[in-house]
């Protein structure tokens, strides 16, 4: 089975380099943001949109980054925590108000084997350098959620910089070989910890929140979340294969 989920992954990688929650708060969720940009009355500003999509100290997701191995003996980013069972929360699930996809795990309070819940402990996975430290981050407002959403509808969705800003405050982390970590949603970051910081296998980096969802304007507290990805190369682990074979790839990777 790995060996299956490992050829059709880097065969799909190859051929395109290129939650646990109920209806009813995705429902309350989608019905404040259009009621926000129905009661706009105009177009948004040139300063709402800068500050919107601006993270200044962001590294390029698109630079080369030469691949010389699979991901394996990572450390879960939550102490006790282990894979969802839910398809929802894993690789490739599509996140429809954004008009996207999903590229990592997302670890709730329920069906990860642990309890996460605001101000959680978030782990580096694997020693490595941090490359992004969001400490100057500002929470989504309804204006400027509004103003995310409204690009979502003109662009079709997928614009990288409003991708970005749905993730809210991150810590990316380089462990070399191509290969890369993400933490996302955060409540707050470790101190100490700040673009070039060295850190080790296990070590404190940040905080679960749930910064940048739409529920942090529409509904505060019901998305208290850590949103975990590997990358690998120019894109994620699990691109492009089945739910199973991502569970196949995770399983390798993160060791309990």
């Amino acid at each position: 089975m790995l060996g299956r989920a490992q050829d059709r992954y880097w065969w799909n990688r190859r051929s395109s380099l290129r939650f646990v929650l109920p209806i009813v708060v995705a429902a309350m969720v989608v019905a404040a943001v259009i009621t926000l940009i129905a009661t706009r009355g105009g177009s948004p500003s040139e300063d709402v949109l800068t500050e919107a999509l601006s993270t200044p100290t962001r590294p390029a997701d698109t630079a080369p980054r030469e691949v010389t191995e699979l991901p394996a003996g990572f450390a879960y980013p939550v102490a006790g925590a282990c894979l969802p069972e839910s398809e929802t929360l894993i690789p490739g699930a599509p996140r429809e108000y954004r008009r996207g996809v999903h590229e990592g795990i997302d670890f709730y309070h329920a069906d990860n084997c642990t309890a996460i819940g605001l101000d959680t402990k978030v782990l580096a996975t694997r020693a490595g350098v941090v490359i992004r430290a969001d400490l100057t981050y500002e929470d989504l407002t309804a204006e400027t959620l509004a103003v995310l959403m409204e690009r979502v509808e003109q662009d079709g969705g997928g614009d990288p910089d409003v991708t970005d800003a749905f993730r809210g405050r991150q810590v990316w982390i380089d462990h070399g070989a191509g290969i890369m970590t993400r933490y996302a949603h955060l409540n707050g970051i470790a101190e100490g910890v700040r673009v070039g910081t060295e850190v080790a296998r296990g070590a404190l980096i940040a905080f679960v929140g749930e910064s940048g969802t739409p529920a942090s304007v529409a509904a505060p507290g019901t998305q208290y979340h850590l949103h975990f990805e590997i990358r690998i190369g120019e894109g994620y682990l699990g691109e492009g294969v089945t739910p199973a074979e991502v569970r196949v790839l995770y399983e390798q990777a993160l060791v309990p």
